[in-house]
């Protein structure tokens, strides 16, 4: 896994921060492969409760994380009971549970 601790713990912070203590932070994509070099942070953000406006939640944490971790590219996914379903979040869901 591709990432350092303090990456870890800032996504950790802002996701819990900003879509609250009850959900689930998956790392999936090209950040798992350690062969690789560069690449985009993909995150997986899991919420057991409906999201209202998963936009901007998505949005909101890119941004927090970006202002934590400088210039990345960082991909966020949302998934809720009230969202549709996509073959991306089976894909996401391979990924590792930060």
């Amino acid at each position: 896994m591709r990432i350092t601790p303090g990456q870890h713990k800032a996504i950790k912070t802002a996701v819990v921060e900003l879509a609250g203590s009850d959900v689930a932070v998956r790392l999936f994509g090209s950040r798992l492969n350690d062969e690789q070099r560069g690449g985009d942070i993909d995150l997986l953000v899991s919420s057991v409760s409906p999201v209202d406006h998963p936009a901007w939640l998505a949005a909101s944490i890119t941004a927090r994380l970006q202002m934590a971790l400088g210039d990345q590219r960082i991909d966020v996914l949302i998934e809720a009971p009230n969202l549709m379903h996509q073959p991306i979040h089976d894909i996401a869901h391979q990924g590792v549970l930060l």
